[in-house]
C-alpha cells in the first residue's frame, strides 16, 4: 500500500509525539492535537516561520511572561487556532490517506518505538519505503 502523497518528516514527527502522549495517558484526540502543535512549533523554529505558540510573541510561548504555551481547553493554540485531533486528521491523515495511515504508518512508527528507536533514527528510513 502506498500513501496518497509524499510522507514528510513533519508527519513522522507529529505521529511520534502523538504516540508519546498516548503512552502518557492522553486520549487519542488530545494526543493528535498535541502532536500537530509540537510539530508545527518545531518546524517554525527550524525554518524561521512566523508561527507562534500563543498567537503573539516567540515560538515557544515564552513572550507571555514565561507562562508557556497558550491553551484553549484540551488544545494548544497556534496563531490563535486550536490544534485539535480533527485538524491532525485533515492535515496529516487525509493527506496520506486514511487506509495508509491506519494500516501502514501508525503501526510502523509504533513498532519502531517498541524497538526503542528515536524519531531521529526513523524519520528518514521509514519514509524511504513509502514512495508515492
Amino acid at each position: 500500500m502506498k500513501p496518497k502523497r509524499t510522507i514528510r518528516r513533519f508527519d513522522v514527527f507529529a505521529e511520534y509525539r502523538k504516540q508519546d502522549r498516548q503512552q502518557e495517558g492522553d486520549a487519542e484526540a488530545v494526543a493528535k492535537g498535541y502532536g500537530l502543535w509540537v510539530a508545527k512549533v518545531v518546524a517554525s523554529r527550524r525554518f524561521g516561520g512566523p508561527r507562534t505558540a500563543g498567537g503573539a510573541g516567540e515560538h515557544d510561548g515564552k513572550a507571555d511572561g514565561g507562562k508557556g504555551p497558550q491553551r484553549e481547553g484540551d488544545w494548544h493554540l497556534l496563531d490563535g487556532e486550536p490544534q485539535t485531533g480533527a485538524l491532525f486528521d485533515r492535515e496529516i491523515v487525509e493527506r496520506m490517506g486514511e487506509d495508509f495511515y491506519a494500516q501502514v504508518f501508525v503501526p510502523a512508527i509504533k513498532d519502531a518505538r517498541a524497538d526503542g528507536k528515536s524519531y531521529e533514527q526513523i524519520r528518514d528510513t521509514l519514509r524511504r519505503g513509502w514512495k508515492v
